[in-house]
């Protein structure tokens, strides 16, 4: 398998991802989904403000989890503890995008744009 096929494959995932996480807002908004049996539902049905805050601890169990790797030596178990962590963030980020009418590649589509321009550069041109 190439490079270029892998990557196409690791796209079409976080794009069947982010269907699914549209699918479910939708049917939550048209009344189709119970939060009581859909984590997704559930997290819709709290708003802005829950979806955000569960990023927000997702994050700091990434850092948890980072730092715990790291003084383990980036042991298998650690490492999988770490990927896992970042999974969940990853899955709530794109809660959030769902729930801002947003999609994965907007964000990709940010990154491409971003590439090759030093990160200070960058950063800078946004404060003008």
């Amino acid at each position: 398998m190439t490079e270029q096929t892998k990557s196409n494959n690791n796209m079409d995932a976080i794009k069947r991802l982010a269907d699914v996480v549209d699918a479910r807002r939708a049917d939550f908004l048209a009344g189709n989904a119970n939060p009581d049996v859909s984590y997704i539902a559930k997290l819709f049905s709290k708003g802005d403000d829950a979806i955000l805050k569960k990023i927000g601890e997702e994050a700091a169990e990434t850092v948890m989890a980072a730092k715990d790797s790291r003084f383990a030596n980036l042991a298998p178990e650690m490492q999988s503890k770490l990927v896992g962590e970042i999974a969940d963030l990853w899955f709530h980020c794109f809660v959030a995008l769902s729930q801002f009418n947003l999609r994965p590649e907007d964000v990709i589509a940010e990154l491409e744009r971003r590439e090759g321009v030093s990160g200070i550069a960058e950063k800078a041109a946004r404060k003008s």
